[in-house]
């Protein structure tokens, strides 16, 4: 098992360049009382450096979705069938982050991850909630799969209990991410992301980030960077800098009134963090 100890970096955006060449990434969540989770992941996305973001979601929370945030766009459906165009305009899904568990939203998971193996996807919160009981016939996808569970949503993957889970993080980490030929970011103290072959152990992070909306907008980043980088690297980069957003954020507002939004603001300083060590390469690889 490789031990993986440096972050990957983005490269440079190049001047001649345009929205789409930075990824289109379809977020599908959210439902009544949980329109937050949807803006929340979609401006992550739109933070993460994604060109152009979409959030799909039931289209009775739409208005509230939208004005959530003016530089995502929105699309409100009824069935899963409505998602078909969408989809076809998108290079990354994000789905699960606030869609509850009722039986249309069972369809929606079943049919998106069914229809669609070669988009490649990030599947959080109730997404895993909703996996198909034939969940390891997704090992099977040509495109990436990246899932994102805490340890609660982790030991109903497994059918362990979450105390065995916490006590055994690595090791069930990477059998799970290897039977389902997946990259497993199992979230907590010390994340940990693996695809089974590489682990890597992340640094990152604070208890004021124990606070609803943070793995969605962690969920959101991993989608953005998935368009531009394997799957692996996109999920260590994303835990990195999204625990390392929550670390300036709680050395200037403390950790106990650090919410989910607040990581929003600070994700510029922390990927410019790492953009520094890139344009001062005598400043050696980022380490977590």
């Amino acid at each position: 098992m490789a031990a993986v100890t440096t972050i990957p970096k983005l490269p440079p955006r190049a001047p001649d360049t345009h929205k789409g060449n930075y990824g289109r990434v379809l977020v599908v969540a959210g439902s009544a009382g949980m329109s937050g989770a949807a803006i929340l992941t979609g401006s992550a996305a739109l933070r993460g450096g994604a060109g152009l973001v979409t959030v799909a979601c039931p289209v009775d929370i739409q208005p509230i979705v939208a004005a959530g945030n003016p530089c995502y766009t929105t699309f409100g459906f009824l069935l899963p069938d409505d998602l078909n165009e969408p989809v076809a305009d998108c290079d990354v899904f994000a789905i699960g982050p606030g869609l509850g568990q009722r039986a249309g939203a069972v369809d929606l998971v079943h049919r998106l991850l069914e229809r669609h193996p070669s988009k490649p996807t990030v599947i959080d919160a109730d997404g895993l909630n909703n996996l198909p009981a034939n969940r390891f016939s997704l090992s099977r996808r040509p495109a990436p799969l990246v899932l994102t569970p805490h340890p609660g949503e982790f030991a109903t993957l497994t059918g362990k209990s979450t105390a065995y889970v916490q006590a055994n993080r690595e090791p069930l980490a990477v059998e799970f991410a290897r039977t389902m030929n997946a990259v497993l970011l199992l979230k907590g103290h010390r994340t940990i992301v693996t695809d089974g072959d590489r682990v890597y152990t992340n640094s990152t992070g604070n208890p004021g980030m124990a606070t609803g909306g943070c793995g969605d907008v962690l969920t959101g980043i991993v989608a953005a960077l998935l368009s531009r980088m394997p799957a692996f690297d996109a999920a260590c980069l994303a835990a990195y800098v999204h625990g390392r957003a929550g670390d300036l954020a709680a050395t200037e507002i403390g950790q106990t009134a650090l919410v989910a939004s607040d990581l929003l603001g600070y994700l510029g300083r922390a990927f410019q963090e790492i953009e520094s060590v890139r344009e001062h390469p005598s400043s050696g690889a980022v380490s977590p």
